[in-house]
């Protein structure tokens, strides 16, 4: 049911959902005390109400509220910073200065446009850190229908893969070494899922667990998933999408919610991730509320991957 409509969203928003069964818990006690007949059956709802409330809760709980801790960085360390940036909101400079403050090599920016994508990269090349972009358009008219990734030169030459296609109505970039060996990376932007979208979000995702499904790649993927673990079930586990394992859920931290700013991190809704293959070990992830007034909906994530040994 995690896939079906309503439940998607239920299930998106756990603290939100404890939260309402503890307040109309607390009501329906109130009820049960004021109400002579009914008393019964109000007080047996509001057990109901508090027992859904604990197992809603409990699951945040075991998939963590830490994270934040990061390793000095060593040899072969990548930096992966994904923001969607709700249409070029935060402008270049805001978003090359966090790229710069993280270190980061790779940068996956959903609902970004090309303009602001060279931006950023010019902004990184004057700072000493020169960077490739690469870019993918479904239409010039809306900001959402564009990706752009950016990865350092450092690890050589890359190039769009065009043969594997994309996610359906937003699109997902998906960047291979143009000689030699590196990660597959993917900025991935699934279509959230609404009304008439369930479809194309369930393929975008199934579009998603294909890339990470080849037990011999090397994959990282970073952006808006507009989903969270619950919803992976028929692709993989709660620790990731097919061989992908999620980055937050390996550090304790995949309960922050990254969307939308307005509500604090323990009540939102955790969709944008960075995951990775075997290949790689996470060191570190932090979901970062400091950029809560820029103008984008969604707080930016970074991870550091580490070769794994």
């Amino acid at each position: 049911l995690e896939q079906t409509l309503g439940v998607v969203q239920l299930v998106a928003v756990r603290g939100i959902a404890a939260l309402v069964a503890i307040l109309l818990a607390v009501l329906l006690t109130l009820l049960a005390l004021l109400s002579g007949p009914a008393r019964r059956f109000f007080a047996g709802i509001a057990v109901l109400l508090l027992f859904f409330s604990v197992l809603t809760a409990g699951v945040p709980s075991i998939r963590g509220f830490a994270g934040g801790a990061f390793q000095t960085l060593a040899d072969g360390d990548l930096v992966v910073l994904s923001w969607n940036t709700l249409g070029d909101s935060p402008g270049a400079e805001r978003i090359a200065d966090l790229a710069l403050a993280q270190e980061a090599d790779v940068v996956a920016l959903p609902e970004t446009s090309r303009e602001t994508g060279e931006a950023v990269q010019a902004l990184l090349a004057a700072s000493g850190r020169p960077t490739q972009l690469l870019a993918l358009q479904y239409d010039t008219i809306s900001k959402a229908r564009s990706t752009m990734l950016l990865v350092s030169t450092d690890l050589g030459e890359y190039r769009l893969d065009e043969s594997v296609g994309s996610t359906p109505t937003l699109p997902s970039v998906v960047a291979v070494p143009v000689v030699g060996s590196g990660p597959t990376i993917v900025a991935a932007h699934p279509v959230a899922p609404v009304p008439g979208e369930m479809s194309n979000w369930r393929e975008g995702l199934a579009w998603l667990s294909e890339r990470c499904a080849d037990p011999a790649a090397d994959v990282i993927v970073a952006g808006d998933l507009n989903s969270t673990l619950d919803h992976w079930s028929p692709y993989g586990s709660d620790l990731g999408l097919a061989a992908c394992h999620d980055a937050a859920r390996a550090v304790g931290a995949a309960a922050l919610g990254t969307w939308p700013t307005l509500m604090p991190t323990v009540l939102g809704s955790p969709i944008d991730h960075v995951l990775a293959t075997d290949t790689w070990e996470v060191v570190g992830f932090r979901v970062i509320d400091a950029e809560d007034g820029s103008g984008s909906d969604h707080r930016p994530v970074v991870a550091q991957l580490r070769p794994a040994a």
